[in-house]
């Protein structure tokens, strides 16, 4: 028999609801969210600085200031290297001092190691060390912390430049769509491998500079999608409307359509933000992205790739990478059932 209240149950439910739905968006959505709280609290989890240090009756916070060795009856006025064994022994002669969970930081060197680098797992180094003797969990925490802040800051940039220029092209019309699509073929046929080459040769590639590089190739992601729905809701009759009432272009396109084509923009955002951080992985791993000054997981695939020996590299970073890729496409996955008005019905 049909059952007029499950029915109405059903229409009443919204989009998070039929996120949740989608068990492996909804685990994914968590697993992603804890993975990225404990990357954003990196330097508390992995770090060569103690968090606390009692000394002489006096509390000191060195990850939140610096001080000297004389301070903890050094001999040289430069900061204090917590590792130095006899650094170590004068603060617990006179206290005590407290080190992170990872007592390393993603750029820290282990000169006390017993073997050859790069060294296997073991209960100092859970996932054992790269070939510069660096801590590889330390690493790949601060590197998922580097590769999503960049993925999401490049995704947003990226996807306001396209949502307005693909709100332009479809509202418009014309000669303005015309010549912005001719534009948009001449620039997406440039090479852009080598014109990182290029650029990569002449400055030393920062976070914010290969940000702005990136931005340039990669604003077309949603200008197509954008401007198809554009073209199809300008033809409609609340537009029409909207337009004999005198309401300015800009107030109909933002306000008005806008919202429409959000729905099939945000669906391809967690794709793009994927896709983001492949480029990046794939532009450190060749040596045209980042410095080693940087954590990053490229330099961990090519090192991997470098020390076949070492196959603890390659395992690793490759679980990180496959692991953050798929909860992202199970997360748009989510996203896309979610504001699809075929199974809000």
């Amino acid at each position: 028999m049909f059952d007029r209240k499950s029915k109405y149950s059903a229409t009443k439910l919204g989009k998070f609801d039929i996120f949740c739905r989608n068990r492996r968006a909804y685990w994914s959505l968590i697993l992603f969210g804890g993975l990225l709280l404990l990357s954003l609290a990196a330097e508390l989890i992995a770090n060569d600085k103690p968090l606390a240090v009692k000394y002489k009756g006096e509390w000191f916070f060195p990850l939140f200031k610096s001080y000297t060795e004389q301070t903890f009856g050094g001999d040289f006025p430069t900061e204090a290297n917590y590792k130095d064994p006899f650094i170590i022994q004068n603060i617990q002669k006179h206290g005590d001092l407290w080190f992170t969970f990872i007592p390393y930081s993603f750029n820290t060197v282990d000169y006390q190691l017993e073997k050859p680098t790069p060294s296997a797992p073991d209960r100092d180094h859970w996932l054992g060390t790269d070939d510069e003797g660096r801590d590889i969990l330390a690493r790949i925490l601060y590197g998922i912390r580097l590769s999503v802040v960049f993925a999401f800051i490049l995704t947003t940039l990226s996807s306001a430049i396209g949502i307005i220029i693909g709100a332009l092209q479809g509202y418009i019309g014309g000669k303005t769509d015309i010549i912005i699509q001719r534009f948009m073929e001449i620039w997406e046929s440039l090479p852009q491998l080598f014109i990182l080459i290029i650029i990569a040769s002449v400055f030393e590639p920062t976070f914010w500079i290969l940000l702005f590089i990136m931005l340039f190739f990669s604003w077309p992601a949603l200008v197509g999608v954008v401007r198809a729905e554009f073209l199809r809701v300008r033809n409609f009759e609340f537009v029409k409307a909207a337009q004999a009432l005198g309401v300015s272009n800009t107030r109909i396109m933002f306000r008005h359509i806008l919202p429409n084509a959000l729905v099939a923009s945000i669906t391809f955002i967690p794709f793009i933000m994927s896709e983001s951080i492949v480029a990046l992985t794939a532009l450190d791993f060749l040596g045209l992205g980042l410095s080693h000054e940087y954590p990053s997981l490229g330099d961990l695939v090519r090192q991997g790739k470098d020390n076949l020996q070492a196959p603890w590299i390659g395992i690793s970073i490759f679980v990180v990478l496959s692991s953050l890729l798929t909860m992202l496409i199970f997360i748009g996955e989510g996203i896309r059932d979610a504001f699809d008005t075929r199974r809000n019905r």
